[in-house]
């Protein structure tokens, strides 16, 4: 399923409530439900099919991925499920078992507890969590809500789906994939924990619509998105392979939807504009942060450990394009 198909399933189904403590519903990173004047429950659940072969590296990748959620909503990750469709004709238990400590292992990186999971039969593996977090009502971060003059901080490289689409057809050399690992493995707690000290006013994680189609959707009427793609941070190796026309299906499908939405003031090659819309598996996070604080922001992030993390651009009013790619 698409950008575009949840663009148009989602309002059809109506789900709203009238409970003054639901904070934020459908159309974000995570729902949040206020318990008290300074507590609020985020919730979230995410689940993939494996991108890599090793049972371990897949858990540890699922489990971030899932994770991602709450630290894009500000919050802390309290406690998890596991989330598990095993197919049992070519996953043996041994290797659902690596995955489950994979993912173990992210949950307990985290600071949540596991409480249990459930499993069901199914005629392709899947693996993921139900994550419940907790934030501070008055400082939850939404994927709208910044402003002009802020600028965009995008944590970790893209082009992560190019890689491992490589890797299924065995043409990725061990080097390029461990790296595309390392950061898909990586979680965003390092990054959203060391941002939260400065004046973040919007974030999103980036996953399975890219830069561009996360970008769109914190866009409001009255701003627009620059992006210097000099400044973007990707894997070269995902370069190199997009030249050759090696991209995941959801890559071509969100340049197809969002382009019309990006106006490019120089031309990029087509492996260029492919990282850009590359869908991500457990991607960095992309801050909206004042201006003033931005700079700080990223050292801070860098700090942590994000040595890849970047200021890729700004944001402005409202053109005749909602992202401008300089």
């Amino acid at each position: 399923m698409g950008l575009e198909d949840l663009t148009n399933i989602l309002p059809k189904l109506a789900i709203k409530s009238d409970d003054p403590n639901v904070l934020v519903g459908i159309g974000d990173d995570a729902g949040v439900f206020r318990l008290s004047e300074n507590i609020a429950i985020v919730q979230t659940a995410d689940f993939i099919t494996p991108i890599v072969d090793n049972p371990l590296d897949f858990g540890r990748i699922a489990a971030a991925n899932a994770l991602s959620d709450v630290f894009a909503m500000g919050g802390e990750a309290k406690t998890a499920l596991a989330l598990v469709m095993h197919d049992g004709a070519n996953v043996p238990f041994d290797a659902l078992r690596e995955i489950l400590e994979g993912g173990y292992e992210k949950i307990k990186e985290s600071g949540a507890i596991l409480l249990g999971g459930h499993t069901v039969n199914d005629l392709e593996m899947k693996y993921g969590l139900s994550v419940t977090g907790v934030v501070d009502p008055n400082r939850i971060w939404r994927n709208q809500g910044a402003q002009k003059g802020d600028r965009l901080i995008l944590t970790k490289p893209l082009g992560m789906g190019i890689i491992t689409t490589a890797g299924k057809a065995d043409m990725v050399t061990k080097v390029a994939l461990k790296e595309a690992i390392a950061f898909m493995s990586r979680l965003n707690l390092y990054a959203a924990r060391s941002a939260g000290a400065y004046d973040v006013r919007a974030c999103a994680d980036i996953t399975g619509f890219g830069l561009m189609g996360h970008a769109l959707e914190m866009i409001r009427d009255e701003i627009s998105f620059e992006i210097e793609w000099q400044k973007t941070p990707y894997l070269r190796a995902a370069l190199s392979f997009a030249s050759i026309g090696i991209a995941p299906g959801g890559t071509l499908a969100n340049r197809e939807f969002a382009k019309p939405n990006v106006r490019f003031e120089k031309a990029l090659k087509t492996e260029e504009e492919l990282i850009l819309f590359d869908a991500q598996t457990s991607g960095g996070l992309l801050l909206a942060v004042a201006d003033n604080q931005a700079q700080r922001c990223l050292d801070a992030i860098k700090k942590a450990g994000d040595e890849s993390a970047a200021i890729i651009g700004n944001v402005r009013d409202r053109g005749k394009a909602q992202i401008i790619v300089g």
